[in-house]
């Protein structure tokens, strides 16, 4: 049965425990076959040529959107992936080969490199289409360096490999993601053998402009929609646990068994994605299930993710958050009983290309939860023109999620154990459908907050009923 399974970059960092743990586990020597290997690039690569996802320290992108000489930066991630390439040539990656690849595919990146930054400093085109051209290119070599490291491998080990490289270096044909996709695809015998594919795709439409870094989750998504496997998994270096272990100890956690793709948005909307949630969408509207497993941890089951799952208990399945937060109260005497007085509010953030995660209204008031990273100065004195009073603070949202935690005094019980633990609540809300209570706190309550309702809150066991 063909199986189509994404490889998140720091599996694919630990490449013997790939091997092990997920292409060969419980195979022995049968032949590998009917399975679609989707792969990021290692751990820290994109991170190199575009920027660092969590810090937004600048990388061989940046260089070029600032009009700097970006030789060197592409220089740097060359001696970087002839490095990963050491690392790996005692599971049987042949080093020159795998190093001669890399240079010719740097090669020929930086021409196209070259070329658009000649165009860019001649001033006579628009420098946002260029620029998101250059962010394609180079999130592109970061895919074709692992799917190529890792099919070499496979086959210098007598594994049939099909190695499909969708970044279309070689192909100037122009083709839309999916015509691409399904090109590739076409005349591939799955009985016969695996396929390694890169997580990257090249588009007309370009898939770093509307999916940025969750590309390779969307390119998965995409695959699996055409092939049409009853399950897909996404391999992680985590399990989805009912709590972030670094934050409340491994102990002090578990692995979650099932949830559904309602519970799989609500992570993301605080950014613990267990899968982008552009990609989820088109499995859950397709009747894909989705498994999360845990690439150090092969024999358990991981986290089954459906379209109808409903606990048949009454329990929280996690507790989440972010610490990463800014909150922002509208205030204008005007706005009591004014018909679509919010709208005028939503046009300003739709113009700055920025989505809110949490809203509660009063009679004079609005208050919005972002992202820091999307609080824009322009943004901020827009909303100061048109309305009274505009203030905003840095916090944090903590959430309680479940397909079925309905309980009386859940909500009350949870504001409890924050106010023991001498937590204030700034705001709180949770929607009709009840599958995410959301508690707005300062930043520096963060982590107490998560430990204690971890502590507080009971999960209940099917064995328990």
């Amino acid at each position: 049965m063909l199986t189509v399974e994404k490889i998140g970059g720091t599996s694919m960092s630990a490449l013997d425990k790939v091997l092990d743990n997920i292409i060969f586990y419980g195979r022995s020597k049968d032949p590998l076959r009917n399975r679609v290997f989707v792969v990021s690039a290692f751990s820290g690569v994109t991170d190199l040529l575009l920027e660092n996802k969590k810090t937004g320290n600048p990388g061989v992108y940046h260089r070029i959107l600032h009009h700097k000489d970006f030789h060197a930066s592409l220089e740097q991630v060359t001696i970087t992936f002839k490095q990963i390439n050491k690392k790996y040539e005692s599971l049987g990656l042949d080093l020159e080969l795998a190093n001669n690849y890399i240079d010719g595919y740097i090669y020929k990146a930086r021409l196209y490199l070259e070329n658009l930054t000649n165009i860019l400093s001649s001033g006579y085109i628009d420098q946002v289409d260029i620029l998101r051209v250059a962010r394609e290119i180079l999130a592109s070599i970061g895919e074709s360096h692992s799917a190529y490291t890792l099919a070499a491998i496979l086959s210098n080990r007598g594994v049939n490999i099909q190695r499909i490289d969708l970044g279309g270096f070689d192909c100037h044909k122009p083709l839309t993601i999916d015509q691409r996709i399904r090109k590739a695809f076409k005349h591939i015998d799955f009985s016969q053998s695996i396929c390694i594919v890169t997580g990257y795709v090249k588009g007309t439409e370009g898939i770093m402009r509307e999916f940025d870094r969750g590309y390779s989750e969307v390119t998965f998504s995409k695959i699996a929609q055409l092939l049409k496997p009853k399950e897909v998994i996404i391999h992680k270096e985590y399990h989805l646990s009912t709590a972030d272990p670094s934050i409340v100890g491994v102990t002090n956690c578990n692995p979650v068994g099932e949830t559904n793709y309602d519970i799989a948005d609500q992570l993301a909307d605080v950014g613990m994605e267990a899968i982008h949630p552009k990609a989820a969408k088109p499995l859950e509207m397709n009747g894909i299930n989705l498994r999360i497993k845990n690439t150090f941890e092969p024999s358990h089951q991981g986290t089954l993710i459906t379209s109808d799952y409903i606990s048949p208990y009454k329990h929280v399945e996690i507790i989440t958050g972010t610490d990463r937060m800014i909150m922002i109260d509208i205030y204008d005497p005007k706005m009591v009983g004014q018909v679509g007085f919010d709208l005028k509010i939503m046009h300003v953030l739709q113009q700055h290309g920025v989505s809110y995660t949490f809203k509660t209204t009063s009679a004079n008031s609005i208050s919005l939860v972002i992202w820091e990273r999307d609080l824009q100065k322009k943004m901020i004195r827009q909303l100061e023109e048109s309305f009274t009073r505009v203030i905003s603070e840095k916090v944090a949202v903590v959430s309680l999620l479940g397909t079925n935690m309905d309980q009386i005094g859940l909500l009350a019980k949870s504001a409890a154990a924050l106010s023991s633990a001498g937590i204030a609540i700034k705001s709180a809300g949770l929607a009709l459908g009840k599958v995410n209570i959301q508690f707005i706190i300062a930043r520096e309550d963060f982590r107490n907050a998560i430990i204690r309702l971890n502590q507080e809150i009971i999960y209940l066991s099917e064995t328990k009923g």
